[in-house]
Formats: C-alpha cells, sequence, structure tokens
C-alpha cells in the first residue's frame, strides 16, 4: 500500500527550503508521497503559546481539507504541536505533531532523554506537552540554543550550539539520549552525533520531522486512526 502524508506547515513564514524537505523524507519508503499544504492566515513562526492560538483555525481548516483530498495522515509540521489534539477529533486519519514522534521513538533507546529546543520561551510550551504526555520521569531537561526558527539556517552555528547543549544535557541532566526540540532543525543528527562520540558519549540523536513523517508513515500503512474514546468526534452545532 502506498502512503499519501500531508506535510501541513501551521506558519506563514518562508522557513521551509527544498533541502529541508529532502532531508525530512530521508526515511520514507520510495512510494510514500509527501505534499505541503501551509496555513495563509497566522504567525510567522511559531515559537509561543500565542502563536499557537493564533495558528490553530487555519491549521483546522487545512487539516479538514486534506482529509477530503484524500491523505492517509497529516503531519502538523511543529514540535509544540500546535491543535494536534484538536485535529485528531476533527478528522478521522492519524495526525501528529513534531514532539510525540522522536520522544517516543527514543524512550525505545534510552531510559533518560533531554530535548534541545530553539529560545527560552519556546520551553514551558515543550513542558506542558511533557507533563500532558506523563513524561516527567523520563524526559530530564529541556534545554536551548536561543537561536530563532527564521535564523536556524545558519547551520554551523546551529549545529555548534546543538552540540554544546547536548553535550551539557549529558553531563549535567543525566541524558541518554538527545531530542531535537524543532522541527525546523534538520540535517544536524549525524553531525550531533558524531560530535558527542567523539567526547567519548554513544547516545541517539533524533530530529523531530524525520520521526513525525516515518511515524505518520507506519500508523497510515497499519490502517491506525486515534481512538474515539480519547479524542471524541466534536458534537454538530446548528
Amino acid at each position: 500500500m502506498s502512503v499519501k502524508i500531508l506535510n501541513l506547515l501551521p506558519v506563514t513564514g518562508d522557513v521551509f527550503t527544498p533541502e529541508m524537505f529532502k532531508y525530512m523524507r530521508k526515511y520514507l519508503e520510495p512510494d510514500t508521497e509527501v505534499q505541503t499544504y501551509q496555513i495563509t492566515s497566522g504567525p510567522p513562526s511559531i515559537e509561543c503559546e500565542y502563536d499557537e492560538a493564533l495558528a490553530a483555525p487555519d491549521v483546522l481548516r487545512l487539516a479538514k481539507q486534506g482529509e477530503e483530498d484524500g491523505f492517509h495522515a497529516i503531519f502538523i509540521n511543529c514540535f509544540g504541536d500546535p491543535a494536534v489534539k484538536a485535529a485528531r477529533e476533527y478528522v478521522d486519519i492519524p495526525v501528529f505533531g513534531g514532539f510525540e514522534p522522536a520522544t517516543h521513538i527514543a524512550l525505545g533507546l534510552a531510559d533518560s532523554i533531554s530535548i534541545v529546543t530553539v529560545l527560552p520561551n519556546v520551553v514551558p510550551n515543550v513542558e506542558g506537552n511533557v507533563s500532558k504526555a506523563r513524561l516527567n520521569g523520563r524526559i530530564v531537561s529541556i534545554r536551548n540554543v536561543n537561536i530563532p526558527v527564521e535564523e536556524l539556517q545558519d547551520h554551523e552555528k546551529l549545529c555548534k550550539a546543538l552540540a554544546e547543549q547536548s553535550l551539557l544535557a549529558i553531563r549535567e541532566d543525566g541524558a541518554q539520549a538527545i531530542v531535537m526540540g524543532c522541527t525546523g532543525i534538520v540535517d544536524v543528527a549525524e553531525r550531533i552525533k558524531h560530535d558527542l562520540l567523539a567526547e567519548g558519549y554513544d547516545v541517539p540523536v533524533l530530529e523531530a520531522a524525520q520521526s513525525a513523517l516515518k511515524l505518520c508513515e507506519v500508523y497510515a500503512k497499519m490502517g491506525l486512526r486515534q481512538s474515539r474514546l480519547t479524542y471524541m468526534t466534536p458534537p454538530e452545532r446548528k
């Protein structure tokens, strides 16, 4: 069965490049199709709860459109998971943001995980997701590189900052695996893993976007979707 995944961008900014798209789908099956829809009303980037709230209405509109257009799964391309739970109520195909896939894959590889994200004001959002997922005992820290989403294109600066924070997470926080806490952080996992190994630490490093697309593919191929006991369909209103 070939799979068609919607890559739903919940921002209006020009932050998604062809190079990012190619790297994101690196581990997908050759016949898996990925198409991108982008919101037209909302924030240029998502870096706080306020941004998530602004993005939500158009995210839900495009999620429903994606279901009607025949997609088998939806990736809402943000680690903050904006409107993910609402979209799961609204459509009958699996929906993931960036947080759950990478985190849950990491849980099968290590007992203690650190998330490295972009800015300090993103940290409370991620802490909220950790609490909702009841992972407080295993997510041992949430660190940041203090680089805005719209400045992630400076790859060398980004990798250096990620390596520094990942090393501190291992040495000071007891992390045994590292999760990149922004779907805009791409093409870094191999570099960070290499840098950590050079310091004597052989630990998994996971990118959010790659993990999310792969999990969308797996769920779609297995015919899985959200439980209607957890994500109840919204009541119809006149």
